[in-house]
């Protein structure tokens, strides 16, 4: 009786953890470049039942799990659908591909291409984050028409100012999420095979039905661990208080 409430409590953690991990989701379904989380669980590692009836070389009938928990957290970098803004500081990746953005802590990399120009005249993000070039500078934007093609390339009135500075690595799980659509990474990545496409931005990777019936299940699934939990405990008085009287 013990096992089984230490079984079905892993299991409300498990579902604790995975619901905290939908309602991000859902908090960030309309944001520019979000990639959804997914929660991965694993078994602990099963135990094997024998006839305990049998003596020592009693033979194996099979084996019970004893709980699980959550293995990771996954980001999950499918692209996200293509809006069109019309703004020409407004920039989606259409393919693999990251921009490199300069922050107090070191460059990291994000999809969302929501740019405007600050004070002095330099590409930056929301957040007033510095957009690098390739030349791993700021790029200076004087005041005139800015137009990038699918590398990169900035011109402004025609005239060359820089090139977004656009990677992508080999291996995306490595990549950590620090908040604001931002990624760290351990390597400085490699030019990207994705194109730039001007004017548009890539929204959330996230299917709010999806997420919502996913909530629901693990709701429901978290239900039916509690209930395995207060049915134990109630044999377990029953066992104490009233078994053992006898």
């Amino acid at each position: 009786m013990i096992r089984g409430i230490y079984t079905a409590a892993s299991g409300m953690l498990a579902e604790t953890t995975r619901a905290d991990t939908i309602a991000n989701n859902l908090a960030n379904g309309s944001t520019t470049g979000y990639k959804k989380d997914v929660a991965i669980s694993k078994d602990f590692a099963n135990i094997l039942i024998r006839r305990i009836n049998d003596g020592g070389d009693a033979p194996v009938i099979g084996s019970m799990g004893v709980g699980t928990l959550i293995d990771e957290v996954a980001t999950i970098h499918t692209t996200g659908s293509v809006r069109t803004t019309g703004n020409p500081l407004d920039f989606a990746i259409e393919g693999r591909g990251f921009f490199a953005i300069q922050t107090q802590a070191g460059i990291r990399y994000t999809r969302n291409g929501s740019f405007t120009r600050n004070s002095r005249g330099q590409l930056v993000n929301s957040d007033g984050q510095l957009v690098l070039g390739q030349n791993g500078g700021p790029i200076q934007l004087p005041e005139g028409t800015v137009t990038v093609n699918g590398s990169g390339i900035v011109t402004v009135d025609g005239t060359n100012v820089g090139q977004l500075q656009v990677v992508e690595f080999d291996n995306e799980r490595q990549l950590v999420k620090e908040g604001a659509s931002l990624f760290r990474a351990a390597n400085n990545g490699r030019p990207a095979t994705g194109t730039v496409e001007q004017g548009c931005l890539e929204q959330s990777n996230v299917n709010v039905v999806s997420e919502m019936v996913n909530l629901i299940s693990g709701y429901r699934a978290y239900e039916v661990n509690a209930k395995t939990v207060q049915t134990h405990d109630e044999l377990l008085d029953k066992a104490v208080n009233e078994v053992g009287k006898v």
